[in-house]
This record gives C-alpha cells, sequence and structure tokens, in this order.
C-alpha cells in the first residue's frame, strides 16, 4: 500500500514549465523500462540509507541518495523539481522519518510515485507504535509459511503495518520543518538494532519488486547483519571497559551509539535540543554544561560539525581546554565510506578516546 502525504505549499509551486525544463535530461520512456526492467529503482533521503540499500541490493539495484554531502542538512533542505523527476519512477523509497527528512514526503507526494516507501523511525523499538509495528512483521513472518499466501497479499499486509498514511496519529505532513516526535531521537541510523530491522525489510521489499533475485537480496541482508553484529560486539567491548563514562554530545545525532555503547548521556537536554533546532542555548543552560565540562566528569565530547553555533564552540574550546578528547559524528556517509566502515570508524574513534 503506498503511503499518500500532503505536500507543503512550496512544493506545490513547483510549476508544470520547471518540470518539463528538466525533462529533457530525463531517460527516454524506453530507456527508462530497460532500466527498470534490469535494476530496481531505489531513491533514499541520505547517503546513509542509499549505502545499506547498495549493500543489499548489489547489481541488481540503482540507488540515488537525495543528500550525499556531510555539507548538507537534511532538516532544512529543500528538495528541487530534479529531485521531483527522481522520485517520479522510484520503485521503494527510502527515509528517515520522525520529522527528519520532512522533504521526502513532500517529493513523494508532489511526484505522484506509486513506490513503497520504507520508514526506518518505524523499526525503532522506542517509536510510536513500535510495538504494534513489531506485532504485524511478526504475524506476516509466521504466516509466510502458508502456501495461500501470495506476494501480493503479504506485500499489502507489510505496508499496512509500517507505514503511517492518516488516522494513526503520527501525521508526518504535519507543520512544517524539523517537526520532532516530543521525546523521541529520531537519528536511528545510529542505533544497530535499527538498522538491522531496518536491512531485513529493505531485503523483503526488494524481493517483491525482483523475485528472481530474492535470494540474492536474502543472503546480503544475512551478510549485513552480520557486520551489524560485528558493529554490536565492538560496542560491547566499550562497554565491558568504560560502562557509564559520560558522554557530552552538543547535538542528539550519535546517541544511541552511545548508549549502545553501555556510555551515559551527561548533556543537558536543553542544550542539545536548542542545538539540533537552530536555536541559542538558554544561558542558564550553557553555564551550567560549562560547570559540567569543568567538574572533570566528562570522558569523551562528541560534536555535529553539520550543526552548531557559538555555544558549540564555546563548550569545545573548554573541552579541549580541559583535555577532554573532541570527536566529530556526522549525520552523513562520509565520502568513501560504506554504512558499516563509518560506523565502525566511529566505534574506534570512541574507544580510542575513552582509553586516552
Amino acid at each position: 500500500m503506498t503511503r499518500r502525504v500532503f505536500a507543503p505549499l512550496v512544493l506545490g509551486a513547483v510549476s508544470a514549465l520547471a518540470l518539463a525544463g528538466c525533462a529533457g535530461g530525463a531517460p527516454t520512456a524506453g530507456n527508462a523500462t530497460e532500466s527498470a526492467a534490469d535494476t530496481v529503482s531505489v531513491v533514499a533521503s541520505t547517503n546513509v540509507y542509499g549505502s545499506i540499500a547498495e549493500e543489499i541490493g548489489g547489481d541488481f539495484v540503482e540507488v540515488t541518495s537525495i543528500i550525499t554531502s556531510t555539507s548538507q542538512d537534511p532538516h532544512s533542505y529543500e528538495a528541487s523539481a530534479q529531485d521531483q523527476l527522481t522520485l517520479k519512477d522510484a520503485q521503494l523509497v527510502i527515509e528517515n522519518g520522525g520529522g527528519y527528512d520532512s522533504f521526502m514526503e513532500s517529493l513523494v507526494e508532489a511526484s505522484g510515485s506509486t513506490a513503497e516507501v520504507l520508514t526506518a523511525v518505524e523499526y525503532n523499538h522506542d517509536y510510536p507504535g513500535a510495538e504494534s509495528h513489531e506485532e504485524a512483521h511478526a504475524d506476516e513472518a509466521s504466516a509466510s509459511a502458508a502456501p495461500s499466501e501470495s506476494a501480493d497479499d503479504h506485500a499489502h499486509d507489510h505496508a499496512e503495518g509500517e507505514t503511517h498514511a492518516e488516522g494513526d496519529g503520527h501525521d508526518h505532513a504535519e507543520g512544517d520543518g524539523h517537526n520532532h516526535i516530543e521525546g523521541f531521537n529520531e537519528h536511528v541510523w545510529y542505533d544497530p538494532h535499527t538498522v538491522e530491522h531496518l536491512a531485513e525489510a529493505i531485503a523483503e521489499h526488494l524481493g517483491e519488486l525482483a523475485p528472481d533475485h530474492a535470494a540474492d537480496f536474502t543472503a546480503n541482508a544475512e551478510a549485513f547483519v552480520e557486520q551489524i553484529a560485528g558493529l554490536e560486539d565492538a560496542l560491547g567491548q566499550i562497554e565491558a571497559k568504560d560502562a557509564g563514562a559520560k558522554v557530552f554530545v552538543t547535538e542528539p545525532v550519535p546517541v544511541y551509539l552511545v548508549e549502545a555503547a553501555g556510555l551515559t548521556n551527561a548533556t543537558p537536554s536543553a542544550f542539545s535540543e536548542a542545538v539540533e533546532e537552530g536555536q541559542d542555548v538558554p544561558p542558564a543552560t550553557l553555564l551550567e554544561s560549562l560547570q559540567l565540562i569543568d567538574s572533570g566528569e566528562i570522558a569523551v565530547m562528541i560534536v555535529n560539525p553539520q550543526t552548531g553555533g557559538a555555544e558549540t564552540t564555546q563548550v569545545m574550546d573548554e573541552a579541549k581546554a580541559k583535555s577532554i578528547p573532541v570527536l566529530e559524528f556526522t549525520e552523513t556517509l562520509p565520502e568513501g565510506e560504506t554504512y558499516v566502515s563509518w560506523m565502525q570508524s566511529n566505534i574506534t574513534a570512541l574507544s580510542d578516546a575513552l582509553a586516552a
């Protein structure tokens, strides 16, 4: 079942003339058909999810990521007419959700795409409604052995269990900009468990779109999940040595990874929330943060180089003055990295910093 959302007016303003002007560079209908016969067209909001799709799809997918640079901020990204054309012919769309990449929902609606949409936050156990989602998935898994179930029925049921269309209490289109769900950290690609479940879902949906290669997708997903298990082992090693060590994060991006390593996020919530929202940190909160850093309780500071301001610079300078290691964890995949190699680099940097 394809999710339908309401596009903001800004995308509605993309004129037919603008689309026609961009259409000149698009493949002809015949070429598009030939390409679709060879590969499954996947569009991801960021290269993080694009990398995961490539790992699972291998040679049988053609992946396009909308955001590919660490200089681009998904929170404030403004979609283009070319992005809309890219979505139009997609067979599978992968987004983060939770208010993080709202432009994707607008693009899906504006492009008229009929693609299945996988939303990563829905595979996170903390996400509102995640329990019912997992129950639906479990029911499908047990029912998959029944010979009477068709692939179409299975796809329909699975989509109903995992998409937020209307009437579910989580209208992603409501509001605009960085529309958070209160109390929920949407940066779920830093959570190994979420990525495991998402990888399995990607393999399942690719298998429905290209049944001849379903076994390949499943095998690739299993190999990918094994690599994620390796990341979890590395996080377990950190926990064994440094459980409870306090970490200061200038923005919530790496919190899932910090917690998976058994570490404690000691950051005043008002500080990281203000930075994430692009707002000034309240003076009292800034003072509290500086006092915390001066106390000697913080073992490591992690910053997001894609966001920040004067207050972020101030706490970084204070950490360096106290010889506290300062690490940079980005929101998007650095050039030349795969998802697993990137996460392993982050974990290694964290381990080394704690050992310093």
